[in-house]
C-alpha cells in the first residue's frame, strides 16, 4: 500500500452560494446551539463544508452544503464518513430547532451515489415521531432527483434540558 505524502490543496476556493430556494428563511443554528456545530460549519470559508441553514415553509430544517477538497474519499468525491458526520449535525440540529435538546443515540446512513467535491447539495430533515426521550428524525442529502446519501437518526433528549 502506498501512502501520499503531498500535502493537501490548501487554495482557499471562491465564494460558494449556498442561496436556499424560495420561501426558505434563514436559521442561525450556531444561535441555538453554539460552538458545537464547529465540526461541520465551523470554518464557512474553508476547504471542508461550506453551510448555510433554513427552515422551509413547514419549519423542517434545510441545509445547503458544499463538499470542499478536504472532504475526499474516492478520488475526486466526498468521502461518506464527511456525508455523515453532515447527517449527524443536520439531523441532530433539526431536532434542537423542534424543541429538543438531545443528543445522537443511533445514526443509520445509507449512501446511493457518489458525491462530486466542489458541490453544492441540499440536506433535508424532518422530525417524523417522538416517544417519551426518543426522538426520531429522517433525512437525506440530495441534488435535484440525485439521492447521494439518506439517514435515520434516534435522538435522545437530556434529562432535564430544553432546546
Amino acid at each position: 500500500m502506498t501512502v501520499s505524502t503531498e500535502p493537501m490543496d490548501k487554495t482557499p476556493r471562491p465564494p460558494v452560494d449556498l442561496s436556499g430556494e424560495a420561501g426558505w428563511i434563514p436559521f442561525d443554528a450556531p444561535a441555538l446551539v453554539g460552538a458545537s456545530l464547529r465540526f461541520v460549519s465551523g470554518e464557512p470559508e474553508g476547504n471542508r463544508y461550506r453551510v448555510c441553514y433554513y427552515r422551509d415553509g413547514e419549519h423542517r430544517l434545510r441545509a445547503r452544503i458544499w463538499f470542499g477538497p478536504e472532504t475526499e474519499g474516492p478520488p475526486g468525491h466526498s468521502h461518506g464518513g464527511a456525508m455523515a458526520a453532515v447527517l449527524d449535525e443536520v439531523l441532530g440540529l433539526a431536532a434542537w430547532a423542534a424543541g429538543y435538546g438531545i443528543v445522537v443515540g443511533n445514526l443509520n446512513v445509507s449512501f446511493r451515489n457518489l458525491l462530486p467535491l466542489e458541490k453544492v447539495v441540499t440536506v433535508e430533515s424532518e422530525v417524523v415521531s417522538v416517544e417519551g426521550r426518543k426522538v426520531m428524525v429522517h433525512g437525506r442529502i440530495v441534488d435535484g432527483e440525485t439521492l447521494f446519501a439518506s439517514a435515520e437518526c434516534l435522538c435522545i433528549t437530556l434529562q432535564g434540558r430544553d432546546a
